[in-house]
């Protein structure tokens, strides 16, 4: 009887393990998940400033174009009333109208504060763009490393239930830390790795 009391023991102590471990791959299944979703988001982040810094950008080199085309005008005009001294009044004086309207174009090609459809504006703006891409990008490695840690940690912990060993069992616990340490920075960016985002 003290043999199978024994038995019913280590049986119960098992069973208790293999639960405390389907636990634990549990938890580690539901921040794999969230990795998962962080990574996705910034995948989608990178990817949409992208297409938007790429528009403003094509936005900003059509009004320096326009820009450029104004410029050549007015230059054109200013060489017009220097070759021409004996131009009638009324021909000059319409010349400089066209050219003062242009000058204005001009300017406001070049910075529309109210509408931040200026050339500078765009140009600001596209720059803050590539930034926020840059850093979606460099979020985004940490979260897959942090899904590559957390599935081998899952499967060690898989194969800890069947073998009933711990050395799996505590590599699996180093590779779930890693992997969670590397899913939070791909959130929050407190440190840069080297060769990785």
């Amino acid at each position: 009887m003290a043999f199978q009391d024994l038995a019913d023991a280590v049986d119960a102590g098992k069973r208790q393990r293999d639960r405390l471990i389907a636990v634990y791959i549990g938890i580690l299944a539901v921040i794999l998940a969230v990795a998962g979703v962080g990574g996705g988001n910034a995948t989608k982040d990178a990817t949409a400033r992208n297409i938007e810094a790429a528009n403003t950008w094509a936005f900003f080199q059509a009004k320096n174009i326009r820009r450029h085309e104004i410029r050549l005008m007015i230059s054109e005009f200013e060489v017009l009333l220097a070759t021409q001294p004996g131009m009638p009044e009324a021909a000059r004086a319409m010349i400089d109208e066209r050219m003062n309207k242009l000058r204005a174009d001009e300017a406001r090609y070049t910075s529309e504060p109210d509408t931040g459809e200026g050339t500078k504006e765009l140009s600001a703006r596209a720059k803050e763009l590539e930034k926020q891409r840059d850093l979606a990008m460099s979020k985004d490695p940490y979260f897959d490393y942090g899904q590559a840690m957390l599935q081998i940690a899952i499967v060690l912990a898989s194969v800890a239930i069947i073998t009933g060993g711990s050395a799996l069992l505590v590599l699996s616990g180093l590779l779930s830390a890693l992997g969670t340490v590397l899913t939070l920075n791909g959130f929050l960016l407190f440190y840069h790795i080297p060769y990785i985002g």
